[in-house]
């Protein structure tokens, strides 16, 4: 099957990563999706989706799921709850209507979005920082700690 280069977006997806299965326009899918690799939907799917890559939701596309993926891409409509490990990114004229838990999150101005959203950090290299002894030493972060309390 030929790929197809991904629209320009910001953030991982857009990483040189090409599309490897389409279901275009004037597709229709109802059930559970499951995947490997870049899926873009630019029809109708409705069910669930599951895959720890990337789904890329085209304009014009319709989505009525429960969504758990690794990474998506948002240009069309999404009615349905997002579970994202890595990142969510929703770019005009994109529209989502449910809840979204991602560590990440990108919306882009002139997109709706009529949910709420759960900002967790995911992955060793955003846990926090160990417990240091006080008295001005730098943290991972970069920042410092606060200064020790004066002794009596």
């Amino acid at each position: 099957m030929a790929t197809i280069p991904l629209t320009p977006t910001t953030g991982e997806a857009s990483a040189s990563q090409q599309v490897t299965t389409l279901l275009g326009k004037g597709s229709e899918f109802e059930g559970k999706l499951s995947f490997e690799g870049t899926v873009r939907v630019d029809g109708k799917l409705s069910g669930e989706v599951f895959t720890e890559d990337v789904l890329i939701v085209g304009e014009g596309a319709e989505i009525n799921a429960e969504i758990s993926v690794g990474s998506i891409v948002i240009q069309g409509t999404v009615r349905g709850n997002i579970v994202a490990k890595r990142g969510v990114e929703i770019h005009t004229p994109g529209r989502v209507r449910g809840n979204i838990n991602t560590p990440s999150l990108f919306i882009e101005k002139g997109v709706l979005f009529d949910g709420q959203c759960k900002m967790e950090p995911g992955g060793p290299a955003s846990e926090p920082p160990p417990n240091r002894p006080t008295g001005g030493k730098a943290s991972k972060a970069g920042g410092s700690a606060p200064p020790a309390p004066p002794s009596s």
